[in-house]
């Protein structure tokens, strides 16, 4: 799975998902593992990552990963965000989110991205054509590690965010290393796989990510929900320990 990722571009991988899953759910499935975001089960998880293989990470059946599975439960469980009536900008949209919040009639939805398929807009996050203030809640997943200027991009985020909007802004971070590392020498393959975790990693990110998020004026709190869990929970959901969920408000007094 780590190679057909890594080779295969982004966009047939999307498309050819369509056709495949139906099949990959039938093979695996059990009941020893259960995706909470579709309810979904299986006989066992895959294992995926680049230079740190993760066992039970990846859900055959759906593509959804150890983040995906966490935030849909602190969501879901600690939250009104699910149920609320919301204009939502969702960028580089997951696909297990996207087929669940494409069925939300109480959500005004909108994709983003710079060539996914299943964007409705097509666009560069670092300059968006939307007007200030135009939406309630922001998803930004696992992209800004891939932006050579994210703090330029989260100054886009900031600026289309409504006042007292929410904006989700998860990445990697390694919680060992107090600051962040990049360095834009660092452009082959290989050393970006050594430095950053993966091929296309620009930076990565240490425990002062919050602090970056505050620079453009956000508020935000550093959520790591799987504290509230159970072993039995963290292990059936397949969920990794110490995933910190950014939740980044925008508040105008």
């Amino acid at each position: 799975m780590k190679y057909l990722l890594k080779f295969l571009p982004r966009k047939l991988l999307i498309r050819y998902s369509f056709y495949f899953l139906p099949i990959l759910r039938l093979i695996f499935k059990g009941s020893k593992f259960i995706d909470p975001i579709d309810g979904s089960g299986y006989s066992k998880f895959l294992s995926y990552g680049y230079n740190n293989i993760r066992k039970n990470a990846l859900c055959p059946g759906t593509l959804s990963l150890e983040r995906h599975r966490l935030l849909w439960l602190y969501l879901k469980n600690e939250t009104n965000i699910l149920k609320s009536n919301l204009k939502v900008l969702h960028v580089a949209p997951e696909q297990i989110f996207y087929k669940k919040f494409k069925k939300f009639s109480h959500w005004s939805y909108l994709t983003f991205d710079i060539n996914s398929p299943i964007a409705d807009i097509k666009g560069d996050l670092k300059s968006m054509e939307f007007e200030d203030e135009s939406f309630d809640l922001i998803i930004c997943n696992h992209v800004l590690e891939h932006i050579e200027d994210d703090r330029k991009a989260l100054r886009e985020i900031y600026r289309v965010l409504k006042n007292n909007g929410i904006s989700i802004l998860q990445v990697p971070i390694n919680i060992n290393r107090e600051k962040t590392f990049e360095d834009p020498k660092i452009t082959s393959i290989s050393e970006r796989e050594k430095h950053f975790g993966q091929y296309d990693h620009v930076r990565e990110y240490g425990i002062d990510y919050k602090s970056r998020i505050e620079e453009v004026g956000f508020i935000v709190e550093m959520i790591n929900y799987t504290d509230n869990l159970s072993e039995d929970i963290i292990n059936k959901y397949g969920l990794l320990k110490n995933d910190l969920i950014p939740i980044a408000k925008k508040i105008i007094e």
